[in-house]
């Protein structure tokens, strides 16, 4: 059976894409711990982020840059933290979190509820600082 990660990158589940090429895909966490935490998957399905092999990591991780170098752009913020925690869901994924302190990447805290239309507004404006190829 297909992750939700899966059925989000086919589409079958709505999203708030940021970006994507053929092979990885990047969107909002509709629980995030700060607003405009990202999001990225192999479209591949794969449970644990070790299990890539050395040129799909290398690829993942740098595709994961582009989009942070965007975030950093589009969202006001210090930083770009990331974390591969891997628990949540089995499908490999990269968390990409705007950060103004440590307290921001604080996955114990409540997670925040965005309205639908701020949400649509952070995907746009993220995607709106990326390279063609990966808008």
């Amino acid at each position: 059976m297909a992750t939700i990660f899966s059925r989000i990158a086919k589409g079958e589940i709505p999203s708030y894409r940021v970006a994507e090429n053929d092979r990885f895909y990047a969107f909002l966490d509709i629980n995030p711990v700060a607003p405009g935490h990202v999001l990225v998957i192999p479209k591949r399905e794969v449970d644990y982020l070790f299990d890539l092999d050395d040129e799909e990591f290398a690829a993942l991780e740098l595709f994961a840059k582009r989009i942070a170098e965007g975030m950093k752009k589009a969202m006001p913020c210090k930083r770009i933290g990331t974390a591969a925690i891997g628990l949540e869901v089995p499908h490999a994924h990269i968390h990409l979190i705007p950060l103004n302190s440590e307290a921001d990447m604080d996955f114990r805290a409540p997670k925040k509820t965005l309205p639908e239309q701020e949400m649509k507004r952070i995907a746009e404006a993220i995607n709106a600082t990326l390279p063609k190829d990966i808008r």
